[in-house]
């Protein structure tokens, strides 16, 4: 995986399942191997804190950090993905605390972890046709919850020959099963100061590569205005995560990140909304780490709002709002368009793809959004019968929409900073939705 030497916990580390390790001031060793933190005993145990701070500072030193009494604090990564983070005292009573957070290693396809409750495997449809549909897609949620592990299997499902540029601070995602990938990692300045490389930097030579698919490992900064600007001139079918407790604490988050780019709440507001089509929420509970929410986001009079159309505990019925019928009306690919294990093959991709750009010409992106949509408090807990087989394969792309005049003015702020002008339009819908079980017991 990686030529650091971790010496002690060597055989951990190199456990593939093993996400994190952690070591505590007082020499004992916690790992993450998908179902929280358990106490791990090390082959060679760390016999004091001075073992432990000793063992962080040569740690550190492998890739180029310094960590002394002048530094006590060290972030360091690996071109591998691999991530350091030490304190030593007097930051810490004694000794020093490590964290390694360690790329994810195993690939699992779609179908791979609605089996293991990640999702109810009658989403799989939806969840291949946010792929499929080109739809752009926000995943959300804490750190360990499994954000990474889905963008991974949603990438997993693209099309062959698709061009799927990556772009991220530390190498994380890892090998993935395209055959035309780019991946892009930032670099940080030289000892002089200069030379660094920044996502923001990233973002904008994505543009001069014939992407496909433009792919942001995580947004943490003014990054996020070099992502919208690219989905919002045409590259369709992006993805990205975002640290966020819920699809309602979204935009606020976005906004935040707006303001550290410059942009006006107005200018992060209509430019979020064009931009992404669906919001997965994941979390990691008792019940392990599974979908909590999926929603889109609304503009509502200039005011951004997060609407979870799907709420899950991961055990009970889903709770279902009143637009999600159509929503997954609009995204779902009929059950006989894809293998369970394989990729869309190019003439299906093709189809696909050219179907959601001849819809966008006339539409807005994702499914459209009212001002009178039904409240999350509006939803209700619904156990329904397995998706029947549709008779024909339903069309692509969505039926014609019927354009109304968007009463929304643009901001002197948005202007200047977007050259661009806001459409919104209203669909119509037809069809029924798959049904969504019980999700079934498995374990973890």
């Amino acid at each position: 995986m990686t030529d650091l030497i971790f010496g002690p916990l060597e055989e951990i580390v190199r456990n593939p399942r093993v996400t994190d390790v952690a070591v505590t001031c007082d020499g004992k060793v916690w790992a993450d191997q998908g179902e929280g933190m358990c106490e791990y005993s090390a082959r060679i145990p760390f016999r004091s804190p001075q073992v432990v701070r000793d063992y962080a500072v040569q740690l550190c030193a492998q890739l180029g950090r310094r960590l002394d009494d002048a530094q006590p604090i060290a972030d360091a990564s690996s071109e591998e993905g691999v991530r350091i983070h030490a304190v030593i005292a007097p930051l810490v009573p004694q000794g020093a605390s490590i964290s390694i957070r360690l790329p994810d290693r195993m690939f699992s396809p779609l179908s791979a972890l609605g089996a293991k409750g990640l999702f109810p495997l009658a989403w799989l449809p939806l969840m291949r046709g946010f792929v499929a549909n080109h739809a752009t897609v926000l995943i959300t949620g804490g750190t360990g919850a499994g954000k990474t592990t889905l963008l991974k299997a949603l990438l997993g499902e693209c099309g062959p020959t698709e061009r799927v540029i990556t772009v991220e601070e530390v190498r994380e995602l890892g090998a993935l099963p395209l055959t035309n990938r780019v991946s892009l990692a930032t670099r940080e300045s030289n000892v002089e100061g200069s030379g660094a490389i920044g996502l923001p930097d990233l973002v904008k030579a994505t543009l001069r590569m014939r992407p496909d698919r433009v792919v942001l490992g995580e947004c943490r900064g003014e990054e996020i205005a070099d992502l919208l600007r690219a989905y919002n001139s045409g590259h369709h079918g992006g993805m990205t995560t975002l640290h966020a407790d819920s699809v309602a604490r979204v935009p606020s988050r976005l906004i935040s990140l707006g303001l550290l780019a410059g942009l006006e709440p107005q200018a992060m507001t209509m430019l979020s909304h064009d931009a992404f089509d669906v919001v997965i929420h994941v979390e990691r509970t008792t019940n392990g780490r599974h979908i909590a929410q999926i929603g889109r986001l609304v503009d509502r009079h200039g005011d951004l709002d997060g609407q979870p159309l799907c709420i899950w505990d991961g055990v009970s019925p889903p709770k279902l709002d009143a637009g999600w019928e159509a929503f997954v009306e609009r995204w779902s690919v009929a059950s006989d368009d894809r293998s369970d294990g394989g990729s869309t093959d190019a003439s299906t991709s093709t189809a696909t793809v050219e179907g959601r750009r001849t819809h966008d010409t006339n539409s807005s992106r994702g499914t459209a959004d009212t001002a009178e949509s039904t409240p999350t408090g509006g939803m209700m807990s619904v156990a329904l019968p397995p998706r029947p087989t549709p008779q024909r394969t339903r069309a692509r792309h969505a039926a014609p929409a019927k354009p109304y005049e968007d009463t929304h003015e643009n901001a002197g702020a948005t202007a200047a900073t977007v050259a661009m002008t806001r459409h919104e339009r209203k669909h119509e819908w037809k069809g029924a939705s798959p049904c969504l079980p019980p999700r079934p017991s498995s374990s973890h």
